[in-house]
């Protein structure tokens, strides 16, 4: 009897064990490890006028290791006299600068990075596009891998508007949606697009609605961005979305699209016909998914609860976990984008902090924990 006591006393002792250590990880799963990267320490320069900081970094496009280019909402205005404990960003004061939008200022919202973290091209000349507005702002930036001119595409979730410009920022060449004015008339009418994302054959996705009060649609264009068609639509059901945050494009003509308020990724699948795709799969899981890349067999995810990199097969299947820390310097409140560099650099943008980070890949790693360039078919 008392051996079957202690045994009982055993297991309720690693129940215990094991039920506080899945507290600790919150919704973290499989296999979970330490970061394969190190943080490249203050690496994003400041360059604002005195008493200003960066605003959130909430989109990232490396198109180089020696250009990066950042979408940040506006920089943030700091108080005055500026605390002597102000170090690169508004984060280090304690402010949020996603919450605190009344020192939200809508100036250099678009801009590139050099390998050293120094800002190369200032856009100010198109700030008035995100001049003046309620919300957050701009979403996402991209350039289709498939694109020879290299067109830099913008999202403005608040205005329900996404711009198409040069690669050099000379030109707006393209606006779709009409803005402040919310609809579903194929790209006329935007309801708070998030996304956008390429397919191999020219075409291009939008990701449009990030509640359920909007669209939750996706929409195929083609090369010449004609309106083709659309799938989606809210719900919970096969393919049915609660609010689409990211979308990523794989080999197979895999199509992923997060559903950040469904807490899951919906897996599609494009057609012989253009204009249709097929429901693959859900993954459920996910807390508040925020961004991804698609590599040559796998999946990369920013999710929060706790914050966290997840890596995945194409079965949905969880491959990896690394956390990353809360705590200032090197912290994270949430890693709102990211992307990686032909050199396998990645950067995070910190929606919450305000800043952007440079990863560099530690020394020996396994190659299988590091995260690769968004996958392109081969041209």
């Amino acid at each position: 009897m008392r051996q079957i006591n202690r045994i009982a006393l055993f297991l309720v002792t690693l129940l215990g064990t094991a039920i506080a250590y899945a507290q600790d990880q919150g919704n973290a799963r499989g296999p979970i490890g330490p970061s394969p990267y190190n943080v490249v320490r203050a690496w994003h320069n400041p360059f604002a006028k005195q008493g200003f900081a960066f605003g959130g970094n909430s989109g990232l496009f490396a198109e180089s290791p020696n250009r990066i280019f950042v979408l940040q909402r506006g920089e943030t205005l700091l108080p005055f006299p500026v605390p002597e404990q102000f170090e690169q960003h508004a984060g280090t004061l304690g402010i949020n600068v996603l919450q605190r939008t009344e020192l939200r200022t809508w100036q250099n919202c678009m801009y590139t990075l050099d390998a050293n973290g120094e800002v190369t091209d200032l856009w100010n000349q198109w700030d008035f596009l995100c001049a003046d507005s309620e919300g957050p702002g701009p979403h996402r930036i991209r350039i289709s891998p498939y694109d020879p001119e290299k067109k830099v595409w913008v999202v403005n979730e608040t205005f329900s508007q996404i711009y198409v410009f040069s690669n050099g920022g000379s030109k707006l060449i393209k606006i779709f949606g009409e803005k402040n004015v919310t609809g579903r008339d194929g790209v006329n009418h935007l309801s708070h697009p998030q996304d956008v994302a390429f397919l191999p054959d020219g075409r291009v996705l939008i990701a449009d609605g990030t509640s359920a009060a909007d669209n939750n649609r996706i929409i195929i264009l083609d090369k010449d961005f004609n309106y083709l068609s659309e799938f989606g639509s809210a719900g919970e059901g096969p393919g049915q979305f609660k609010g689409i945050h990211a979308l990523g494009v794989g080999p197979g003509g895999r199509v992923f699209a997060l559903d950040r308020t469904g807490n899951r990724i919906n897996v599609f699948r494009t057609t012989n016909d253009p204009k249709k795709v097929d429901f693959v799969d859900s993954w459920d899981g996910f807390t508040l998914a925020l961004d991804i890349i698609v590599n040559e067999d796998d999946v990369w995810v920013t999710d929060l609860g706790p914050l966290r990199f997840v890596n995945l097969d194409f079965e949905g299947n969880y491959k990896y976990t690394w956390l990353v820390p809360l705590e200032l310097p090197d912290g994270y409140i949430e890693v709102h984008t990211f992307t990686v560099d032909s050199d396998g650099n990645m950067y995070g943008g910190d929606n919450q902090y305000g800043r952007t980070q440079k990863f560099v890949p530690k020394a020996n790693v396994d190659p299988e924990l590091l995260i690769q360039p968004p996958w392109a078919a081969n041209q």
